[in-house]
């Protein structure tokens, strides 16, 4: 009964969106309240749960993407987006601008949370997409791909890093496996599958698309890409001193709180307001202008983000994800299968790729010390699983769906079965190491 209360909870967020057009943040939170008394949440604690779940999600994302927004409408505005944009076509071409983007999702997607890096990039492939008449679903999925696998699969991301210490794995040998899984799934997931998306219609936000400038008025290239990627640098330098620092250095402190991502898009908007804005002439009253215009593009993202945040956090509280997992444990499947199954179903029904993750491994962990799998596996297979079919519950689809203002069709079409795609090529590639290794 419990699977089916979540299945009535989703099917009602799905109709009151689709068929009665109904705002999805007063969806997400109508669908909630039922959730929470059909999963039996004492009445008076539902509510509870409801702001936890906004005020956990919000409270992680709410700088990164206002800031992110500030950040993506000057690199546009200045002229830098345009800039990097002809760069890089320069460099690979127009008919590899799949292959320039999942490759950059993939380098920018190692060190940084997948939102972060959303935030970041996505003004890259709006302008590329404005500049050269291309759609933007088939430039933007190829990098939301190597995005996605890499915090799915790859530590140190959150599940993955925490996974590699629950098994007991190592996480060289987790990450060079997983690369070696993520390469040919990001092809397939990225530039192969978007071919197939070339017809959906978008409808970007303005807020990163400006009008071509003249070559004369244009940043130079180094400030360009420097500003708009000023925020990487800050991080992977900020992680890579932190991991060599002692915890008793008097700096480390310091260091850490730099290299918290609010803080890192506090600090890139600050320098980019000098290079891209002051120094290209923009008095600070014009700056201030288009950041309000920025804040109130990105505002109902904000809120429709947050209202899936209380649906998972209310399915997270009423244990519907443990109850999932204790009801498959018994499958006589492959151990990799097995992990893989579980997470995903439990993904499907909460929304979370890390809450599949980390509950699946507290029921698959027996297997590793009975020496049945590779623990280093393990954690590839559970990575896999979590990117199951994301849609209506998942932060993730809602991001996608808002920035690149498509219809829920179309993102389930495109977001939806790219996820799908990453899943179960993952499992592929996890399988076929498990025979050589």
């Amino acid at each position: 009964m419990t699977i089916l209360f979540v299945f009535v909870s989703i099917l009602v967020l799905i109709l009151l969106i689709t068929w009665l057009k109904l705002n999805p943040f007063l969806a997400f939170l109508i669908s909630s309240i039922l959730a929470g008394f059909l999963l039996g949440i004492p009445p008076e604690q539902i509510a509870g749960s409801i702001q936890k779940g906004i005020g956990g999600l919000l409270g992680d994302l709410v700088i990164v993407i206002v800031m992110g927004a500030m950040l993506g409408k000057l690199v546009a505005e200045s002229g830098a987006a345009q800039r990097i944009a002809d760069t890089l076509m320069s460099i690979f071409g127009v008919k590899n601008v799949t292959w320039a983007m999942m490759l950059t999702g993939l380098v920018v997607g190692i060190p940084l949370f997948y939102n972060v890096g959303f935030v970041l990039l996505i003004p890259l492939v709006f302008s590329v997409s404005y500049r050269y008449k291309l759609p933007a679903v088939y430039v933007g999925i190829p990098m939301l791909a190597a995005l996605s696998v890499t915090h799915g699969f790859l530590p140190p991301h959150p599940s993955p890093a925490a996974l590699v210490a629950q098994f007991g794995a190592n996480m060289g040998l987790t990450l060079a496996y997983g690369l070696i899984v993520v390469i040919p799934t990001i092809i397939i997931a990225g530039p192969f599958f978007a071919r197939f998306l070339k017809s959906i219609d978008a409808k970007p936000l303005s807020t990163f698309q400006a009008k071509p400038k003249e070559e004369k008025d244009l940043p130079g290239t180094f400030n360009s890409f420097f500003s708009a990627l000023f925020p990487v640098f800050l991080l992977v330098g900020t992680t890579i001193i932190g991991l060599q620092m002692s915890p008793d250095n008097p700096l480390f402190p310091y260091f850490k709180f730099v290299g918290d991502p609010g803080m890192v898009m506090l600090i890139s908007l600050l320098v980019a307001t000098f290079t891209l804005g002051i120094k290209m002439n923009f008095k600070v009253p014009q700056l201030m202008d288009l950041y309000v215009v920025a804040a109130k593009d990105v505002a109902m993202i904000l809120l429709i983000i947050a209202g899936a945040g209380a649906l998972k956090q209310v399915l997270m509280d009423s244990g519907v994800s443990q109850t999932i997992a204790d009801s498959l444990q018994g499958w006589d499947v492959h151990p990799l299968i097995l992990a893989w199954s579980i997470t995903a179903i439990i993904r499907v029904c909460v929304g979370s790729a890390t809450v599949a993750g980390l509950t699946t491994a507290g029921i698959i962990a027996p297997m590793v010390s009975g020496g049945n799998v590779d623990p280093n596996l393990l954690v590839l297979a559970i990575g896999a699983g979590s990117l199951m079919f994301s849609h209506f519950n998942d932060a993730g689809f809602w991001l996608y769906k808002e920035y690149f203002n498509v219809s829920v069709k179309d993102t389930i079409k495109s977001w939806s079965l790219m996820e799908t795609i990453v899943a179960i090529v993952g499992l592929g590639g996890v399988l076929i190491l498990d025979v050589f290794i």
